[in-house]
């Protein structure tokens, strides 16, 4: 059986999934009283600028189950069934519009909530489309894809609390509002919401937590593969990456992603961090 993979703009895979073959459904952003196209029609600097200008908060929507049904009719033209993997359901209705969509093509396709973002989803993406070009079937896929889901790591830390606070995604960050004066959160996703993971006082003490944090998960486990994601400075991501690097972990793989206009929507600017996970 032939499969195909769709996914969303939030996988923050860019040209990668073009060069492999993946269909990209864009969310949207609401901003300055226009409906852009995430990573087609608006970046995170357009969105950052645009706020220090005076602009209003942007929001952001969701894909239509009319968006999907033209993704899912086209893939089918040369697949068999069709792979859709995506944000977290806690985070954006985008498996649901996914999930309607998929009524209109009964026993042809599989709609995956990766209950994560950015590069999370990027990195279950990524590993389904290895396996299948290595012939494994469907459900040997739906297999890997649910022990990675259950079995990874993600952090990072963010200049402000205001654009989660703002677009509602906060979640159990919440706790971390008023006590940031001289301190980076640290956050991570806990069954596909933002949850906090500590707080450190300055930019140093943040990197050197997430660097703890990945070597206590790695404990025991070989052939880790690491997603950088930011949309900071790149050298705030080159110093955490050299971090890691230095860190002795048995990395098999390193990808590197800034992530686009949806995502920056809810983190707001000076973000970075990574998703990992084993073999």
């Amino acid at each position: 059986m032939r499969i195909a993979i769709v996914t969303d703009s939030t996988s923050d895979l860019q040209t990668r999934a073009a060069e492999m073959g993946v269909e990209v459904v864009p969310l949207y952003v609401n901003f300055q009283g226009k409906i852009h196209k995430d990573w087609v029609e608006i970046s995170p600097k357009d969105i950052f600028e645009g706020v220090r200008a005076g602009a209003g908060m942007p929001s952001t929507s969701q894909p239509s189950p009319v968006d999907f049904k033209a993704a899912y009719e086209q893939a089918l033209q040369k697949a068999d069934h069709v792979l859709s993997i995506h944000i977290s359901s806690k985070l954006s209705g985008t498996v649901q519009s996914a999930q309607l969509a998929s009524q209109d093509f009964p026993g042809k396709v599989t709609v995956f909530d990766t209950l994560a973002a950015s590069m999370g989803i990027g990195m279950m993406v990524e590993r389904a489309k290895e396996l299948l070009d290595q012939g494994a079937e469907l459900n040997q896929v739906m297999v890997e894809l649910e022990r990675i889901r259950a079995d990874h790591t993600v952090r990072f830390t963010l200049a402000t609390l205001d654009y989660l606070k703002k677009n509602g995604r906060i979640g159990g960050a919440q706790a971390l509002l008023g006590s940031l004066l001289g301190i980076k959160p640290i956050l991570t996703l806990k069954e596909g919401r933002v949850e906090a993971a500590g707080r450190a006082r300055g930019e140093k003490k943040a990197l050197a937590e997430m660097v703890e944090a990945l070597k206590a998960w790695a404990t025991g486990r070989q052939k880790i593969r690491i997603y950088y994601l930011y949309n900071a400075e790149e050298s705030d991501v080159e110093a955490f990456k050299a971090a890691v690097q230095a860190a002795g972990l048995p990395l098999e793989r390193e990808v590197t992603s800034s992530i686009g206009g949806v995502i920056s929507t809810h983190t707001g600017p000076g973000v970075y961090g990574f998703y990992a996970y084993s073999l």
